[in-house]
């Protein structure tokens, strides 16, 4: 069995697929690709029992034959290939010879019978979202989503599709990420994919490519076909939080600020706090301007900027990254802060439109 193709080709292949493949794992098989060769076609998995990333490339070949070959291993060996073209060949021993240019490499492969099969998926049930368009809400909502195993299915992202709307939802427990956009569909959605294959998802979802993403949704799983790649998770199970019943609808104060001065003064608070004390960082909006104050063990800082502030004045302590990484991820130049006083979560949204809602969840100041 034996194959040659474009150096770049196999390179970018085998490094977007191993990323579903698992560094260690009790079954050796699945720390490795699979590839099913057919003639001209070179079809390369990667699969983790949970997430599997699949693609094909073509090659110069007449044969036909699958085997394994370890992740790590191969990926670096095609890496550091001098050449433009890299000819594989497998013997029925197994035995790999890899060459490029005056470079080659004997390792050993394995049979592809032990390496399990990726689930099947219907592709009738399809709904389609443009890919630069999908990266985007991905990019504004996935740092909202919980580390913590208490709840697996907070460790997932929410997709609630309904009457032509398409809401991508995370929450943490102390943050909470909506992004909202039109769909050309009239169908009903409503399930929770894991955060690790969405992250995986993002990085193959091209802003300039024009084909739109296609995700085929089943019970258990998902799949996701992306420009000649195609991702399959396994659903997360159980009733996700009522997002829509926690976002306030009445505010007593609205600030509109500039986003970079926000992020700028919270960087500076950032310098002195340390993960040991996690201090809050006060905000007191008022008088057409933000007092910003943050005391440590290692020091303290004050800072103030003008911001547009409109009802009640407020005072109010925030985890200075949980408000930074919301700030990050709007995207925007300006946004609007919505407030009940300095013990209710704040709402951030754009100052026009409805793309996106946070929540990020205050911290009670001590009495000064």
């Amino acid at each position: 069995m034996k194959f040659i193709c474009k150096q770049s080709v196999l390179n970018e292949a085998v490094n977007n697929v191993s990323r579903a493949v698992p560094v260690k794992s009790p079954v050796t098989a699945l720390e490795g690709i699979k590839m099913y060769l057919n003639k001209n076609e070179l079809e390369l998995t990667g699969y983790d029992l949970e997430l599997g990333i699949r693609t094909t490339i073509e090659v110069q070949s007449e044969d036909h034959g699958e085997f394994t070959v370890n992740a790590k291993l191969f990926s670096e060996i095609v890496r550091k290939m001098p050449s433009e073209n890299v000819v594989v060949e497998i013997d029925e021993k197994l035995k790999a010879t890899i060459k490029g240019g005056d470079a080659e490499y004997n390792i050993l492969a394995l049979s592809a019978d032990d390496y399990p099969a990726m689930p099947d998926y219907d592709t009738s049930d399809c709904v389609s979202v443009p890919q630069a368009l999908l990266k985007n809400m991905i990019s504004q909502t996935i740092f909202a989503v919980s580390v913590s195993d208490n709840k697996p299915i907070l460790t997932g992202e929410l997709f609630d599709i309904e009457n032509g709307v398409f809401n991508l939802v995370a929450i943490d427990g102390f943050r909470l990420a909506v992004r909202t956009e039109k769909l050309n569909t009239e169908d009903k959605y409503h399930f929770v994919v894991k955060s690790k294959a969405l992250s995986e998802v993002s990085k193959l979802l091209r802003d300039d490519d024009e084909k739109p993403v296609n995700m085929y949704v089943s019970r258990k799983h998902i799949a996701f076909d992306i420009s000649g790649y195609t991702v399959i998770s396994r659903l997360l199970e159980g009733e996700f939080h009522n997002y829509k019943g926690s976002i306030p609808q009445n505010h007593t104060t609205e600030i509109i600020l500039n986003t970079k001065d926000l992020i700028a003064s919270l960087e500076r608070c950032s310098l002195l706090i340390v993960e040991q004390t996690k201090a809050p960082v006060k905000c007191s909006f008022g008088d057409g301007m933000v007092k910003i104050s943050c005391s440590t063990s290692l020091g303290k800082l004050s800072d103030v900027f003008n911001v547009d502030v409109t009802g009640n004045k407020v005072d109010i302590g925030f985890n200075c990254k949980y408000l930074l990484d919301a700030l990050k991820a709007s995207e925007s130049d300006k946004v609007k802060l919505l407030l009940n006083g300095g013990l209710s979560p704040m709402k951030m949204i754009p100052v026009d439109g409805d793309a996106f809602t946070f929540l990020v969840l205050p911290v009670r100041l001590k009495a000064e």
